[in-house]
């Protein structure tokens, strides 16, 4: 490897939403995640929404127009 021109590799605290916190190593000081092994649904076996960007809210506003939609129709 060349000297001089890789990245400071240090300890890293990471943070994740649920509160869960731990130690690893990066070329940065501080993580914040999103989802961590103490909160994937993958991991935890239950389900839990992650809502970036509002796509639950567009979808159930767009599901409940052509709920509507189809109502009118049947009448």
């Amino acid at each position: 490897m060349k000297q001089g021109i890789h990245p400071e590799y240090q300890l890293t605290n990471v943070r994740c939403s649920c509160g869960n916190t731990f130690v690893t190593r990066s070329t940065v000081s501080e993580i914040h995640a999103e989802l961590c092994s103490n909160c994937h649904p993958f991991y935890t076996g239950k389900q839990k929404l992650v809502d970036t960007g509002g796509r639950v809210e567009r979808f159930q506003r767009r599901y409940a127009k052509t709920q509507a939609a189809q109502e009118a129709a049947k009448r």
